[in-house]
């Protein structure tokens, strides 16, 4: 009877694991769609929550920045919109600062004399994460073109430095080569920030509008 029993109870135990055990609950690593271990913020491995909006948390201004990791070359697809180039999400599904929130909005993005100076990775580190970003979406074109984007951008609260927030932003339809940066998607953090700072939205509906699709984001929000 004991064996029968201690039969039944290893069965039972199985079948329990089966039906609500996860890998991290066994031991293992939970594993991104592509079967690599999720990056979370500042390149860490598994690290960083999300919001309630569901955009990923990531580390925040640092004293010292370092050259995140990208996604592998090739591993990145732009998407258009009428001629517009959009992040491809999987790559770049953004990702916020946990130090700016609607409660502190005044002491950060909104206060005067600017916030985004201070917690803007320097070039040193930008310009190399941009070479190897570039390569992770085949952009070919001239870099000094293109700019290295945030997604959320920081005066929208973005993170500054998080892999999942930054990407290779190809410039506009007909922009003229050798001029540099020039892009429609600029006046439109500006104007989320202006409508953010004077309470006509939230951040939350901000940063998930400009996540969604940033070519609609003002017009989602009811802002042009």
């Amino acid at each position: 009877m004991r064996s029968t029993a201690r039969a039944a109870s290893s069965m039972l135990l199985a079948a329990v694991c089966v039906a609500g055990c996860s890998p991290g609950s066994l031991g293992g690593t939970t594993a991104s769609p592509n079967g690599t271990p999720a990056a979370g913020p500042s390149g860490t491995r598994g690290a960083g929550g999300a919001s309630g909006s569901g955009i990923a948390v990531g580390a925040g201004p640092q004293e010292t920045y370092t050259v995140q990791q990208q996604p592998d070359a090739g591993s990145c697809h732009y998407r258009y919109e009428k001629g517009e180039p959009l992040e491809d999400p999987k790559c770049t599904p953004g990702a916020i600062s946990p130090a700016v929130t609607q409660a502190n909005l005044r002491t950060t993005i909104c206060r005067k004399g600017g916030y985004t100076s201070g917690i803007r990775p320097s070039t040193s580190v930008t310009g190399k994460e941009k070479e190897l970003n570039a390569a992770s979406h085949g952009y070919t074109g001239r870099l000094g073109d293109a700019e290295y984007d945030h997604l959320i951008s920081l005066q929208l609260g973005g993170d500054p430095n998080d892999p999942r927030n930054l990407w290779v932003e190809p410039p506009d339809p007909g922009h003229k080569s050798g001029i540099g940066v020039n892009n429609k998607k600029d006046p439109v953090e500006t104007k989320l920030h202006t409508a953010v700072c004077s309470g006509k939205v939230t951040l939350t509906a901000a940063q998930q509008a400009i996540v969604t699709d940033w070519t609609t984001a003002l017009s989602s929000l009811g802002l042009g």
